[in-house]
């Protein structure tokens, strides 16, 4: 199950945290991983290191070609990269509210864009968003992060049925907390600890519960699922 030999995916934010081990995960089920990220320090791991701004609509384009140049196919997109900029709604700052929709919104849609068109052409393909459950329940001091992961579920359930006719699907994976190296520093508190309660699973994701959703999306297995959001968030938005 979930067999991903002679598949080449792309993981965006693939240097650290969830993309890091979404590239480990989908090479450990045979995939040729190319991963990108602003820094090629930590892609020492991945058939391919590429450098990428994802906000930058010419960098998306040239990195999504240079996969395609180097490995011949793209079958795979993951779209990982992704910040979180947080202050209460009344101090949050235009350049922080711009930064987090042009990386998190923005970027995904340009490497979705670019690797869409490859997927169209070759008849085949799946891309995989990572949203949020920020994306469905609004968050003290997350207004332009809860803005920028409800705008991927709207991108994605457009993309779906845009391309699913040419046999690409497009889905999403919304994590609550995820207990990266990152996640841990910042939730290793009482805020932390109240928010755990808010569960019902009372306790915060693990980084390969989150890559195990993706392998799922990115797998022939999934060829039915299409526009789809998929929450691993312990419950935490079914109340």
């Amino acid at each position: 199950m979930f067999d991903l030999t002679g598949r080449v995916a792309l993981v965006t934010g693939a240097a650290s945290g969830i993309g890091a081990e979404v590239a480990s995960a989908l090479a450990a089920q045979g995939a040729t991983v190319a991963g990108a990220d602003l820094k090629e320090d930590g892609l020492d791991g991945c058939a391919s290191a590429h450098r990428v701004d994802v906000a930058d609509p010419d960098d998306a384009e040239r990195c999504v070609g240079e996969v395609v140049d180097r490995h011949g196919r793209l079958d795979v997109l993951v779209n990982s990269a992704g910040i979180a900029l947080l202050a209460p709604a009344l101090d949050l700052g235009i350049d922080e509210w711009r930064r987090t929709l042009d990386v998190n919104l923005t970027g995904s849609w340009l490497m979705a864009k670019a690797a869409g068109r490859v997927m169209v052409e070759q008849g085949r393909g799946r891309i995989v968003n990572l949203a949020s459950q920020a994306a469905s329940s609004g968050l003290e001091k997350h207004a332009a992060y809860c803005a920028s992961k409800a705008g991927i579920n709207g991108l994605t359930r457009t993309l779906a049925v845009e391309w699913g006719p040419h046999g690409v699907t497009v889905n999403a994976v919304s994590p609550t907390v995820v207990l990266t190296e990152l996640g841990r520093k910042v939730w290793d508190n009482p805020a932390g600890d109240a928010h755990r309660a808010e569960i019902p699973a009372r306790r915060f994701a693990e980084p390969p519960e989150i890559a195990a959703a993706v392998v799922y999306l990115a797998s022939d297995e999934a060829a039915m699922v299409n526009g789809a959001e998929l929450k691993v968030d312990g419950g935490f938005t079914a109340r």
